[in-house]
């Protein structure tokens, strides 16, 4: 059975009240622009996740919330990469400093619980940061009865690759089954070399193997999402009141007490936060926002 509409963006509201009713899982994707060769569209990280989070919604049920375009970039061992592969060119990011992302992305769990959804399925396209956004998910789990599952893309399989990350054979099949619009392999060629983040690997990509990855990932999800709602368990005292949600909510002020007392104080715990073996020159474009503790 194939559902039919599940971008909520998309949705009418008794088109959402059914989805609801029928599977009330959420995909809530993150990705940023970010050049992936020249062979590859630079929202890669992000229409990845969404794509593949609407192509499983539509084979298991659920709604897919409005992708999210900007992620963490610039700070930590990002700055060393970019100094590495992509250099002085314009890199076209849509990046924002952690903290910012983490807050937002807190407050995005909140809504999801607040409109009745019982789990929630988290998609990172922009790797390694789906490691904090699990370690936020945990936080806010243990306030909500949301269950979630956070991760990167590269995790919803049985059979996880060891290679063909950034731009390479993996990633650039899977966006081409995705996405074949976006792709454009002749570009590989007239770029010629290491180019703009190209993976080393990217010239061994193929549509079909994309094809086989994605059925892989859907089923993964498929199953993940029945997981997390047989985990699911209704409290025993409602939040707050929340509109058409008898269960409630957190409120803001209470979601501003996590981030205060249990998010921000781990912060620099986060990948996001690490920094790269060795430190770029400070004449690098990347140098300025390599390291910052001026959050909040």
């Amino acid at each position: 059975m194939l559902f039919g509409k599940v971008r909520w963006e998309e949705m009418f509201p008794d088109e959402l009240d059914a989805a609801l009713e029928r599977c009330p899982v959420v995909y809530l994707t993150y990705g940023l622009c970010e050049p992936h060769g020249p062979y590859n569209a630079v929202g890669l990280d992000a229409l990845k996740v969404h794509r593949l989070a609407c192509r499983a919604a539509q084979e298991h049920g659920g709604v897919v919330a409005p992708p999210f375009f900007w992620h963490v970039h610039e700070i930590g061992i990002e700055a060393r990469w970019a100094h590495d592969t992509i250099g002085d060119r314009n890199p076209w990011l849509t990046d924002v400093a952690p903290w910012v992302l983490y807050r937002m992305f807190l407050y995005h769990l909140r809504a999801a619980a607040a409109r009745g959804f019982r789990a929630a399925i988290v998609l990172s396209g922009h790797a390694p940061y789906g490691e904090d956004l699990a370690r936020v998910s945990e936080i806010f789990a243990r306030h909500s009865p949301l269950r979630v599952w956070a991760g990167q893309d590269s995790e919803v399989t049985d059979h996880p690759a060891s290679n063909g990350g950034h731009a390479g054979k993996y990633e650039t099949s899977i966006f081409w089954a995705l996405r074949p619009d976006l792709v454009d392999m002749s570009r590989l060629e007239r770029g010629g070399g290491r180019v703009l983040a190209t993976g080393t690997d990217a010239d061994e990509s193929s549509r079909r193997l994309g094809e086989r990855l994605v059925e892989e990932r859907v089923a993964w999800l498929g199953r993940k999402a029945r997981e997390l709602l047989e985990e699911y368990r209704a409290p025993d005292r409602p939040d707050a009141p929340a509109p058409g949600n008898p269960l409630g909510a957190l409120t803001f002020d209470a979601t501003e007490r996590i981030w205060r007392d249990e998010v921000r104080p781990m912060l620099g715990e986060l990948v996001s936060f690490q920094e790269p073996e060795t430190r770029v020159e400070p004449g690098s474009p990347w140098a300025p926002n390599e390291t910052c503790e001026l959050y909040d």
